[in-house]
C-alpha cells in the first residue's frame, strides 16, 4: 500500500496499480507526495522508478499547504523505538505523551512487525508502575482506617503480605494480560472483518495502549476508571490505525468480549433462576 499526500492533507492509502492509473486520470499528479513501509521519507510520486513514466502535471494552488514532516510517516516507529538513543527514560516519557496526547499519530507511526519483545517492555514498564501504585496506594489507605483497632490492625497486617506478594509478581501479570487481551482482541477483530494485519500488530497495540494507560491510576480517586476508559479509547483508536480498518470494526471488536461477558452471566443468571423458581414449584 502507498500512502499518498497532497500538501498537509492524506488522500489515503492505495495499491500500486490504483495510484498508477490515478496518476493517468488526472486523480493523482507527480508533485503529490506518496510513501510506503521500508521507505525513509516522503517523496514524489514522479521519484518513484515505477511511476516515472507516468506521472504528469502540476499540482493546483495550495494555500497554507507544506510537507508531511519525516516524523510523522506511516510506521516510522514511535520514540520508544529510539531509546538506546533517547535513553530508556527518556524514550518512555516521549512515547506515553505521544500516545495519550496524539493516540491518532502515534499508532499510525507504530510499527507493525519489530518482535514481541520491545512493546512487551514498555508495556511491562507502565502497567507495572500502575500497579505498584494502585497497590501502596490501597494499602496506605486502609492503614488510615485500621488504626485503633487491634483486631482490623492485624487483618491489615494479614492483608499486606498478600498485598507484597501481589508487587513481586506485578510484571508476570502484567504480562500475562497483554498477552490475553491481544488474543482476545484480535479474535474478535478477525470475527467483525477488520484484522488486516498480523497477531503481532495487534500485540503491539495493546502493548502500548496498556503502557500508556497504566499510568493514569496515579490519578486520585478516579484514578481507576479514568484508566479503563482511556484504555478502551486507545485500543479502538490502535486497531483501526494500525490494522487500516474502518473505526467502527475496531469499536465492536473491543466491545464484542464485554457484550459476550455480560450476555454469559445474564444467560447463567436466568438459568439458576428457572432452576429455582422449578424447585420451588416441586414442593
Amino acid at each position: 500500500m502507498i500512502h499518498v499526500n497532497r500538501g498537509a492533507t492524506s488522500l489515503g492509502a492505495f495499491p500500486e496499480e490504483e495510484v498508477r492509473e490515478g496518476l493517468r486520470t488526472g486523480r493523482f499528479i507527480s508533485s503529490d507526495i506518496g510513501w510506503r513501509e521500508g521507505m525513509a521519507s516522503w517523496q514524489p510520486l514522479s521519484q518513484f522508478p515505477e511511476f516515472g513514466a507516468t506521472a504528469s502535471g502540476e499540482p493546483p494552488p495550495q494555500i497554507g499547504a507544506t510537507s508531511v514532516p519525516e516524523t510523522l510517516a506511516p510506521r516510522s516507529g514511535l520514540p520508544w523505538d529510539e531509546r538506546q538513543a533517547k535513553g530508556l527514560f527518556n524514550a518512555f516519557i516521549e512515547t506515553l505523551q505521544m500516545v495519550l496526547s496524539r493516540p491518532v499519530a502515534a499508532f499510525t507511526a507504530m510499527k507493525r512487525e519489530g518482535g514481541l519483545g520491545e512493546p512487551l517492555l514498555y508495556a511491562t514498564i507502565g502497567g507495572t508502575f500502575g500497579v505498584v501504585f494502585a497497590v501502596v496506594y490501597n494499602f496506605v489507605l486502609r492503614s488510615f482506617t485500621s488504626l485503633g483497632d487491634r483486631h482490623g490492625a492485624l487483618a491489615h497486617l494479614l492483608g499486606g503480605l498478600g498485598w507484597i506478594v501481589i508487587l513481586i509478581l506485578a510484571p508476570v501479570f502484567v504480562v500475562i494480560g497483554t498477552f490475553i487481551s491481544s488474543a482476545i482482541l484480535h479474535v474478535c477483530l478477525m470475527i467483525v472483518g477488520g484484522a488486516k494485519q498480523t497477531f503481532e500488530t495487534t500485540f503491539r497495540v495493546v502493548c502500548f495502549a496498556e503502557g500508556s494507560a497504566s499510568p493514569l491510576l496515579v490519578i486520585p480517586f478516579c484514578g481507576g476508571l479514568i484508566a479503563g476508559i482511556w484504555k478502551i479509547v486507545l485500543y479502538c483508536i490502535g486497531l483501526a490505525r494500525a490494522h487500516e480498518t474502518d473505526t467502527g470494526r475496531a469499536v465492536l471488536a473491543v466491545v464484542l468480549p464485554v457484550v459476550v461477558c455480560c450476555g454469559g452471566v445474564l444467560l447463567i443468571a436466568i438459568m439458576f433462576g428457572a432452576l429455582g423458581a422449578w424447585s420451588a414449584s416441586q414442593h
